[in-house]
């Protein structure tokens, strides 16, 4: 029978406090819907429901899982496998959001398997009372209900297994990965590794008066922050040590991520309490020891400003320790200032702080390899460890031992880029000189798919591509803004996949597609929000909103607005790179700035090429 192998009693054990992780539980596909697409959406999105026999749960589908859909391999009547979920409730409402799933083919397509309820639907009925002891003739008999539970439980237990990242670990029996916490769980062990722990700080409010600390915490799975306050801070820190791995059981409060203080991608944070268990795990070795996600140096003008990144490189020079003192507080500040460089052949500036600046005693010549320094555009692109941030000095990581090959056979004789000076979107030219439409088309065959060039461009917009020229974004700002595309799963509420958030509305941003022209060609550039909103004078949202006016009336007063941008004239800043499309090379420029034009400094420089010809009449123009 098919039943046998699905998860029975999955769906609520995932949802309910009292329940375990389950891990890769077998659920069946009962119903399959194609969700209708909005405007300005051009990825189909399914809703799937999956039962586990008792009970049956709405699932969204995240993009990444999205082909298992459109290939046909998903179809109602499936057994499937979870790989990689996360429970969420919304408004009261229960969903499940799937990152990663299988179908199980060898088991074929079936109707729908038992009587399953809806999860909300489910109550919690009173039992019998059992009798226990000896019965009216003096033998110690089992009560018909106290068999059949422990039957239930026996069954049960068959039927969910408990996720245990360390197998020989019997007396943790509620392990959880980290990317699975969230507030509807209360019993949970985690096993994870600390990779950063902060200096015990003193706070002063209105309130009072305390103590905190706070430690970053890493598995398999995710990262997430715990902080301790006062009483529970003085008796955690002394047993957390960075680099070492722990058990950590409940109770400890689960709360949403202050991002604010966090620059870790988890949706939750932990807050320790005095019966939180803390132990030192006997095996060290088979959990990370740190998680980066790197940024080449080459590309940092590609990374918003304050955007906080993970970054590695060559160390190239060492400065001295300097003290500043804050003009805020009058408090006093030890820095170095460290100069790395990369196989992009660029160098940045890189400025570590406190102690990290005074005990620094890496050689020249070492890999430093950096979670969480901040992007500056303070005297060109600049990077600065942030008090959260860790270094490490030649870590054993192939990102590193691959960049010592490198800089072993080529780097030392490399000349390096600078990205002093070079603030994003202020163009790459060494002269700064502004090119012609015809020289840009005319280099293009020059342009590289691993380094971005930048150029400066004067020319007038031709035309406005009006029919898709935005889409949906995420609204949260904290630690910095996200921006990426939302999708709308139920009325009112829109789905962030990057920040695995649901939010109530999205704010519109611009992706334009203009043509500008000058006198020696046209060419195609991209134009996102901050441009775009120069160029076309008002906001995507009103703009989205007209088309969507114009929908329901049949009027074009998006076209007349995004035409009105038409015959303006500005300084461009364009980041043009190469590009593959269909097997194809292609160039791709973004605009990255745009300034109306200066007329005085405009004529001032048609005045200078006039003096120019007057000295020489060949040097400019062709007979």
């Amino acid at each position: 029978m098919v039943d046998a192998i699905i998860t029975q009693g999955a769906i609520r054990s995932i949802f309910e406090p009292q329940g375990c992780f389950v891990e890769h539980p077998i659920l069946q596909c009962v119903q399959l819907k194609q969700m209708e697409l909005k405007p300005g959406d051009s990825t189909q999105r399914w809703r799937v429901v999956l039962s586990d026999v008792r009970n049956f749960i709405q699932t969204v589908i995240s993009l990444a899982a999205n082909e298992i859909i459109s290939s046909g391999k998903l179809r109602k009547g499936s057994i499937v496998r979870l790989l990689k979920y996360n429970p969420q409730q919304v408004k009261d409402k229960k969903i499940l959001i799937i990152m990663d799933l299988e179908v199980l083919e060898e088991h074929g397509e079936h109707d729908k398997i038992g009587n399953p309820v809806a999860l909300e639907a489910v109550t919690s009925e009173p039992q019998p009372a059992a009798i226990s002891g000896s019965n009216f003739y003096g033998n110690t008999a089992q009560a018909p209900q106290q068999q059949q539970q422990r039957q239930q439980q026996q069954q049960q237990q068959r039927s969910i297994p408990v996720h245990q990242s360390n197998p020989t670990a019997t007396s943790h029996m509620h392990l959880y990965p980290i990317e699975s916490i969230n507030m509807f769980i209360t019993k949970w062990t985690i096993r994870a590794r600390c990779t950063y722990k902060s200096d015990m700080r003193t706070w002063h409010n209105a309130r009072g008066e305390g103590k905190l600390f706070s430690v970053n915490l890493l598995d398999e799975s995710d990262e997430i922050r715990a902080t301790a306050f006062n009483d529970v801070a003085e008796k955690v820190f002394p047993l957390l040590e960075v680099g070492t791995v722990y058990y950590i059981s409940a109770p400890a409060r689960v709360q949403m991520a202050k991002k604010d203080f966090s620059k870790l991608s988890h949706d939750y944070e932990l807050h320790f309490q005095m019966d939180t268990l803390i132990e030192k795990a006997e095996d060290q070795d088979n959990k990370p020891q740190i998680r980066y996600n790197f940024t080449k140096i080459g590309n940092l003008l590609d990374v918003e400003k304050d955007t906080t990144i993970d970054t590695i490189g060559v160390l190239k020079e060492v400065g001295q320790v300097e003290t500043i003192t804050s003009s805020k507080t009058n408090r006093d500040f030890q820095k170095r200032e460290l100069i790395l460089a990369d196989d992009t052949q660029t160098s940045v500036k890189l400025t570590v702080w406190g102690q990290e600046a005074q005990s620094f005693e890496a050689p020249v010549e070492s890999i430093l390899a950096f979670k969480g320094v901040k992007v500056s555009d303070f005297g060109g692109r600049s990077l600065s460890l942030l008090s959260s941030g860790t270094m490490t000095v030649d870590p054993d990581i192939d990102e590193a031992h691959k960049l010592r090959g490198w800089f072993n056979a080529v780097g030392q004789n490399t000349t390096f880029t600078t990205h002093q000076n070079l603030s994003s979107g202020s163009g790459g030219n060494s002269k700064n000189e502004t090119k012609l439409i015809s020289e840009i088309i005319a280099d293009e065959s020059y342009l590289q798919q691993e380094t971005a060039t930048y150029i400066n461009l004067t020319a007038s917009i031709w035309y406005v591509k009006s029919s898709s020229f935005a889409y949906p974004a995420c609204t949260t700002t904290t630690p910095t803004p996200c921006n990426k595309k939302v999708v709308e799963i139920d009325t009112n509420e829109w789905r962030c996949e990057k920040c695995n958030l649901t939010i109530p509305q999205p704010r519109y941003r611009y992706v334009l597609s203009v043509n500008l022209v000058d006198h020696t060609g046209t060419i195609y550039v991209t134009c996102f929000d901050e441009t775009a909103q120069l160029i076309v004078g008002m906001d995507a949202n009103a703009a989205t909103k007209l088309k969507l006016d114009d929908d329901d009336n049949a009027t074009k007063n998006a076209d007349t607005a995004l035409r009105q941008a038409c015959g303006q004239t500005f300084n461009f800043t364009l980041k043009a790179k190469m590009e593959t499309y269909n097997d194809e090379p292609k160039p791709r420029y973004q605009v990255l700035r745009a300034h109306p034009l200066n007329y005085s400094q405009e004529a001032n420089k048609l005045a200078q090429l006039i003096k120019q010809y007057d000295i020489n009449d060949d040097s400019l123009f062709v007979q």
